[in-house]
């Protein structure tokens, strides 16, 4: 039996924004900048949002109505009237006359659960009530004779309660936790006036219950529940809040449950209820019938931060003779007090307020009947009298709907909510009905605005228009209040008019909340609003720099603001200030001038603030500038050392050399990318103007690194380097000789040898001069630049380096040198002398002689020349025994060619090749006296043509192809053997370069090897 319903497609509202431009800022309102600014700000062609001056009716999109009765077509026929009806979590319940149960799944509606009851209608009475928790999971029936029946979702067969037998269940209060398997303890109202607590868990077994206990837990005097609702309070687990309703009074309960055993094992509100005292709310009783009913609204269909606002907590309606009570179920006060906080903040909505009925000619009735039944939604109440639907808005009561659904006689058969789903149903016995609810929020930020609840109305205003109207009444409102700080934030972000905003802060003298509304405003323009954000942000300069002044001011003269206010608190204003100064600049420096800022703070005098701005826009020439005329050097090396222009490092290194050489030198050696030719005029300055040590020199250390580390091959570089160890005042020449003996390893030095040489000889640093001679190979005037200085030992030196290459040079160096030595005045000069003959194996005696002044006598050195004969004795001695040698080896060779010719060998008849062991008298053969090997001519030579070197295999080859040809036979025979047979293979170098050959080859028979 398929179901079909029929749903209307709905569509969401369209909201409209109106855009204007806004007039450029008067001229005189910015008098008082400068002439560049002004004309900017004149020039001006503004393009800022702006909504027209409408109603807040037109801020309203009301194509679609909020409330729409649609009925719900069934595409079947049911022969029995609707008796009961419920609906949560998408799923909806109808009871029929019949005692069956159709249970409907609203997202699938073809797939019904056709349920009947264990008895029939006449045995069990008809279905009375229905009650069914918000997860859809648990279904209570209750029929006219009292008997009540539970059903689980996943079950199709109703299951009799038996403790509840005889109880006639007129509410039912669902436990707040979620209930899964079971119902958890849920409260029922009865129509005796008593309050039960039961536990309802499903059981397969037959025997067993499905109402754990049933305990009366409270009884009200005056007739039956006809409402029951319980809640948990955040934060508090172990406490509930409890609504009872009756015909004339509300009961409010809150307070601690008890918890005893386990889940289901006892009573947990027994205890609330024996402790706690209600609070009531009652109304005067009527003769005849008393409506009374109880609604809760549905959950909330948005959780969001608005959902912690007071409008977003449940809200509570309850039915009386008087009308309908209504509120929130605030959670926010003491569970004391908190009953009297919501009756107190409740609402009674008479009869009276609701339209009219009217007859058929159009007349109001003379009697108007009640309201039958209520319902609430997020933000309305749905009151059902004399057959029409009405809603009305809780916020103001106001009644945004009013239509007739049934005809006249129709009776109405429950109005029902889904407290998950937010849908809205109305059931006659025959038909369905469901309320759709469109944008129902649409116009709450109307009525909040209209109640002067700016931040809610601003909270609900969804399109740009309505949000601007918002906050453009909120700006009026708090100027009314002169609460101007406040309206310039509001005002900042609404689109009244620019000028007249700005004016309205002036005239009141209010330059904080100008401050506050052009930053606001700012915020406001996008990036392509180029001139607007320029105006605004150079006006707040303007504005900041006075507030400054005015706080300095005051301080300076310890003057007192207003009453209670002292100088400490207006330092603390001026600190606050200027870190909204930097925080200004610093999100807003793109959109200010440069030259513009610069010359607006200077006019000002405020030279920390041209710092702040400087060093937001990384102004890093300005910044450095400025901390290095006040000698605050470390700052101004905190800002280089975050530049990666070259060119900062290159304006600035000469000062900083000066002062903070050292730390600067750590700076520049953590940028390899700098040319270091740049920094020489700052080098150079530094060493002027400085005599530390060497090994305290920041220049050389600087230069030491590119040379060392970067691997310099500039020559300025070097040539720097050796000025500064040349011109250092220190007498040691190690650090220069250091140097140039590390380039005298290069092929070419990499210094300027003349440079170099001439700052030597300026400075008097011979050693060095000497080295430079030496590189370039300049000894005889390295040596006698080294005499020239009497720098005997240095010159010795440099004499000896020509060394073996080139003994007449050396000799040459080294008569120089004696001569110098000879020449010197003073007693032993012939003694030393004759040294320097011993120094040098190339000086003899009669070297020196010649050397010696004509007065000297022979007798200073005899015994030197009679050690110089001696010696030449014993070497003609040794000059004949070598030639007596010489002349005995030569006999000797003499003798051994010619028993060469009387060299034989004995071949025995068997003798065989060595190598292919075939008869050796075959053909031609070698045999080796010393060793008597044979071989076959061929073989031999095969085999030294395998072990020889490229070259005499080439040869051998070479020599072979001319016999064959013809050629000088004889000659190139005899060479030829000579190749071949110049050693045994078997006992020569040929055997030895074969001892890596294995012993059985790749044309052996390895099986022949075989043990």
């Amino acid at each position: 039996m398929p179901l079909v319903m029929s749903w209307q497609k709905r569509s969401s509202s369209t909201f409209l924004s109106y855009y204007y431009p806004l007039p450029p800022l008067p001229g005189y309102l910015i008098k008082s900048l400068n002439g560049d600014l002004a004309a900017a700000f004149m020039a001006l062609e503004p393009t800022l949002d702006r909504v027209p001056s409408r109603s807040l009716e037109d801020l309203t999109d009301s194509s679609l109505p909020i409330f729409k009765v649609e009925k719900v077509q069934l595409q079947f026929s049911i022969s029995s009237d609707f008796v009961a009806a419920q609906v949560a979590n998408n799923v909806l319940i109808l009871a029929l006359s019949t005692g069956r149960i159709l249970r409907i799944d609203l997202d699938s509606p073809g797939d019904i659960d056709d349920i009947d009851l264990p008895k029939k209608p006449h045995e069990v009475g008809l279905i009375r009530y229905m009650f069914l928790d918000p997860s859809a999971s648990h279904l209570i029936v209750t029929t006219t004779s009292g008997e009540n029946y539970y059903l689980h979702t996943q079950s199709r067969q109703p299951k009799a309660l038996s403790r509840l037998k005889g109880v006639r269940i007129e509410t039912v209060a669902w436990n707040p936790s979620l209930p899964t398997a079971s119902t958890r303890e849920i409260l029922l109202g009865a129509s005796d006036g008593n309050v039960y607590e039961v536990f309802i868990e499903p059981s397969n077994e037959f025997y067993r219950r499905e109402d754990k206990y049933l305990k009366a837990v409270y009884s009200v005097p005056d007739g039956p529940v006809t409402g029951i609702w319980v809640d948990g309070i955040p934060d508090r687990p172990d406490v509930r809040r409890i609504i009872i309703a009756t015909a004339t009074r509300l009961f409010h309960f809150a307070g601690r449950i008890g918890r005893t055993g386990a889940e289901g094992s006892g009573s947990i509100f027994t205890k609330l209820f024996e402790t706690e005292s209600p609070t009531v709310h009652e109304v005067a009783t009527k003769s005849g019938p008393v409506p009374s009913f109880l609604n809760i609204s549905p959950d909330s269909p948005k959780k969001s931060a608005a959902d912690e606002d007071d409008q977003n907590e449940r809200a509570y309606a309850w039915l009386s003779a008087q009308g309908v009570l209504y509120g929130q179920l605030r959670t926010n006060s003491a569970t004391s007090s908190l009953g009297s906080t919501i009756f107190n903040n409740s609402k009674m909505l008479p009869r009276s307020k609701l339209p009219a009925s009217e007859s058929a000619s159009g007349r109001r009735r003379p009697t108007q009947d009640p309201i039958s039944s209520i319902l609430l939604t997020q933000w309305h109440m749905l009151c059902f009298l004399e057959g029409r639907v009405i809603a009305v808005q809780r916020l103001d009561e106001k009644v945004v709907y009013d239509q007739v659904v049934l005809e006249p006689g129709g009776t109405m058969l429950c109005l029902l909510s889904d407290q998950k789903q937010n849908t809205y149903w109305l059931l006659t016995t025959r038909e369905i009905f469901e309320i759709v609810v469109t944008d129902e929020d649409r116009d709450v930020w109307k009525t909040m605005l209209a109640a002067q609840k700016f931040d809610q109305a601003l909270q609900y205003a969804r399109t740009s228009a309505q949000k601007d109207a918002v906050a453009t009444a909120s700006g009026d409102f708090l100027i009314g209040k002169k609460r101007y700080l406040d309206a310039a934030a509001v005002y900042g972000k609404s689109s009244r008019s620019f000028e007249q905003v700005a004016l309205t802060f002036i005239d009141h003298g209010e330059q904080d909340a100008l401050r506050k509304y052009l930053l606001t405003k700012i915020s406001t323009y996008k990036k392509t609003s180029v001139m607007q954000r320029i105006m605004i942000a150079s006006w707040l300069v303007e504005i900041f720099m006075s507030k400054l002044n005015s706080l300095d001011d005051t301080i300076t003269t310890k003057a007192q603001l207003i009453e209670g206010t002292n100088t400490a608190e207006t330092k603390d204003e001026l600190g606050g200030i200027r870190r909204e100064f930097e925080d200004f600049v610093n999100k807003y420096k793109t959109d200010l001038d440069r030259k513009t800022t610069y010359d607006l703070i200077n006019s000002h005098g405020r030279e920390q603030e041209l710092l702040t701005y400087a060093t937001a826009i990384n102004d890093s020439d300005f910044v450095i500038a400025y901390w290095i005329q006040r000698e605050r050097w470390q700052e101004a090396l905190d800002v280089l050392k975050q530049q990666n222009d070259p060119d900062i490092f290159y304006r600035y290194s000469s000062v900083l050399m000066t002062h903070v050489a050292t730390a600067l030198v750590d700076i520049l050696m953590r940028h390899p990318d700098l040319n270091p030719r740049k920094l020489i005029p700052a080098l150079l300055n530094y060493n002027a103007d400085n005599t530390v040590p060497l090994a305290k020199n920041q220049a050389a250390r600087y230069l030491n690194f590119c040379i060392n580390q970067l691997q310099s091959t500039d020559s300025a570089i070097h040539n720097t380097l050796i000025s500064i160890y040349a011109s250092n005042p220190a007498p040691s020449e190690s650090a220069l000789m250091s140097y140039l003996s590390t380039q005298s390893l290069n092929a070419k030095p990499l210094y300027d040898t003349d440079f170099a040489f001439r700052l030597c000889i300026q400075h008097a640093r011979v050693q060095s001069a000497v080295h430079i001679y030496s590189s370039m190979g300049e000894y005889g005037s390295a040596v006698d630049l080294a005499l020239k200085h009497d720098e005997i030992d240095l010159a010795s030196s440099v004499a000896d380096r020509p060394s073996d290459t080139d003994p007449t040079l050396r000799k040459k160096l080294w008569l120089a040198v004696a001569r110098k030595v000879i020449s010197q005045q003073g007693v032993g000069s012939i003694k030393t002398a004759l040294d320097f003959m011993k120094r040098c194996d190339l000086l003899r005696i009669e070297d020196l002689i010649p050397l010696f002044p004509e007065f000297v006598v022979i007798d200073d050195f005899k015994e030197e020349i009679c050690a110089a004969l001696e010696s030449y004795s014993r070497s003609i001695s040794a000059l004949d025994s070598e030639m007596d040698a010489s002349a005995a080896t030569a006999e000797s060779i003499k003798d051994d060619i010619k028993a060469l010719n009387n060299r034989y060998a004995i071949v025995e008849p068997g003798e065989r090749c060595r190598v292919c062991e075939l008869p050796l008298l075959s053909r031609q053969f070698f045999v080796f006296p010393s060793c008597q090997h044979g071989f076959h001519s061929d073989c031999l030579g095969r085999k030294v043509l395998e072990g020889s070197s490229l070259t005499i295999r080439g040869r051998i080859r070479e020599l072979q192809a001319s016999i064959a040809r013809g050629g000088r036979r004889e000659r190139e025979a005899r060479e030829l053997d000579g190749l071949v047979a110049q050693q045994c293979i078997l006992c020569g170098d040929y055997a030895i370069r074969m001892i890596d050959e294995p012993f059985v080859g790749e044309a052996d028979d390895h099986n022949e090897w075989a043990l």
